[in-house]
Parts: C-alpha cells; structure tokens; sequence
C-alpha cells in the first residue's frame, strides 16, 4: 500500500493518525500570550456557531475583537452566548448558507452596504456528509462548503475592498485545513466542479482531497496578496471533539462519541492555534505560513507547487463564471 494514502483511507485509520499525531512530541512554533489583544479589530469567522468556530469567535472576543459569526443556524443565541460569557457588546451574527452560491453572494453584499473591513478572516466552516448530495447549484455538498465557498467568499470579499489592504499591520486570513490535504495521490483535473456520486465509503477520502484543494489555494492567494498587505495562513487543528461526524451511521455514533470524549480535544483547546495565527505579533512580516496543531510543517508539495496553484485559480474561477459569478481579474500571481 502506499505510504501517503495509508494515514486517511477510512476513517479508523483517519481517527488512529490523528490520536498518534496529538499525543507524539513535537516542537511549539509560538504560544498563544494574554498580553496579545485585538481591540477594535474586526474579524469574521465562518461556521461560528458550534465547534471549534464558536470557541475560536469566543477567544478572540474576550481579547476585544469585534466578531461577526457568519453561520447558517444558532441565529441570535449563539451570539448572545458569546457575548453573555466573553462580556462583550461587540458581536454580529450573519445568516449565510455556504452551501448556496446565491447565500454567499447575498453575505458578500450585506457585508458591502455595511461597509465593513476586515482585519482577518477565520474559514472555518466544514462537513463531513454521510454521502453526497446536490447543492442548488447542482455542484456536491461537500466540495462547495469544504472548499468552492471559501474560494468564492475571498474572492468577493477582496474584490468589494472589504479586507484591509495596504495597512502597516498586515491583515490575516485563515484557513482550518487538515493532515488529510497530504493523502490525495494527484488532482482530478478533469472531473474538477462535476457533481460524482459517492457513499460513505468514499468521504474520508474526498474530504482530504478537498483539503487539498483548500491548502493550495491558500498557499496560491499568498502569492497573490504578498505584496497587498494580506498574509494567508492555514492549519490543523489536529483531531476536536465536534459534531462533524454527526452524519455517520447511528450504529457506529456511540462509539464514535466515546472515542471523541477520551481522546479528542475539546474545541476550546484545540482552538490555540487559531487564535495563535489571529493574534500574534509573530506573523505580523510573514506572508504565509502552515502549522499542524503548534507545530510548523511544510504543506504537501503538490499543495505548494505554483502550477497546480495557478491550474487551481483558473478552473475555480472558470466554474464561478458558469453561474454568472464575475470575479475581479486584478489580482497576478508573483509567479506571473
């Protein structure tokens, strides 16, 4: 068997590398300091209404920042728990469906009539689906929320000025990414957007390829913002104890739950990198950078390859435009 596709091909194997991964030592890049504060800084965070979202928008609350959770549930209670244990007035809750091309489209123009900037992004937001489902859009599920929707949001995002640019404190964007980007063994070019049936056999699988997918266009939107003032930033958290596998066979949800609780950090913990990427004066000159739980890893080289970068950027843009999405074209590659 091949050794890169051995650590993700199912997800005891995915469960079994991630329990080794949290508990084997290795070398903090930084730690998370209480004198670090984001006073005044607004910051958005996608999927911030359970998991590791919603303890990442309640740290970085108590430390002043100005959170706009852009969830698709917990409307308004989720907030007003933030803000009821963080002491904090300064919390915003956006309705998106990160599913929904169209949802995506209306937070972008809501955010824009706002007149809202934001000084870092946190795309959280993640499934892992029982089997795979159509979108509105006729795209699949989990490829539109586990990658499309994060590429599209930037994307508009940027293009309606609505992250600081040009500022002398670089603004910061971050992507939850996962071990499982290393898995894949090439990228379907071919089949790139086309909905393809698959069963529950086929997630952890896909779910990797699709963090793949993430952990390229992020090191590729490095490239392209180096020299605007924007740093990109990306992670795993390493294994949480979240609700992502809800949609796992009810006959294995017991025991996924017991392994969860013993072995898998609560999201409040597992949220130390994030926050460390939010906060810290340490990445304030670094245009890019990828950190597995603390530590400072390399991402996979297909991931870091500038061609597969730039294959990326255009296939992703060219679907875009098939559902008359326009994205701005003013932003090169420094490989260009």
């Amino acid at each position: 068997m091949d050794q890169k596709q051995g650590k993700y091909q199912n997800p005891a194997m995915a469960i079994l590398t991630g329990i080794k991964d949290l508990f084997s030592q290795k070398t903090k890049a930084g730690m998370v300091r209480e004198e670090d504060r984001l006073d005044n800084k607004n910051i958005l965070v996608t999927g911030a209404n359970s998991g590791l979202g919603y303890a990442t928008a309640l740290h970085l609350a108590k430390r002043g920042a100005n959170i706009y959770m852009a969830c698709r549930s917990g409307i308004p209670e989720k907030g007003e728990e933030i803000k009821k244990i963080s002491v904090s007035r300064t919390i915003w809750m956006l309705q998106v469906d990160l599913s929904d091309l169209d949802s995506i489209e209306s937070l972008v123009k809501k955010i824009t009539a706002r007149k809202l900037e934001f000084d870092t992004i946190i795309c959280n937001a993640a499934m892992v689906p029982r089997q795979s489902r159509e979108t509105k859009q006729g795209l699949e599920e989990m490829f539109t929320v586990n990658y499309l929707a994060k590429y599209m949001l930037i994307r508009r995002l940027l293009d309606n000025n609505c992250i600081r640019t040009g500022q002398s404190q670089r603004s910061r964007i971050i992507f939850i990414s996962s071990e499982s980007h290393r898995n894949p063994e090439a990228f379907d070019w071919q089949n790139f957007g086309l909905y393809q049936p698959y069963g529950m056999g086929k997630t952890v699988e896909l779910y990797g390829y699709y963090k793949l997918l993430l952990t390229t266009f992020a090191r590729e939107l490095s490239r392209r913002q180096r020299l605007s003032g924007v740093s990109v930033f990306a992670l795993c958290p390493g294994p949480v104890n979240t609700r992502i596998a809800r949609e796992a066979p009810w006959v294995i949800q017991p025991i996924l739950k017991l392994i969860f609780a013993i072995f898998f950090r609560s999201p409040m913990k597992a949220a130390e990198t994030v926050v460390y990427f939010a906060t810290s004066p340490d990445f304030e000159n670094i245009s890019f950078d990828y950190l597995h739980l603390m530590t400072r890893k390399e991402i996979d080289p297909m991931a870091a390859d500038p061609e597969n970068g730039r294959k990326l950027w255009e296939l992703s843009e060219k679907l875009l435009e098939g559902f008359h999405i326009r994205l701005g074209q003013n932003q090169k590659s420094d490989m260009d």
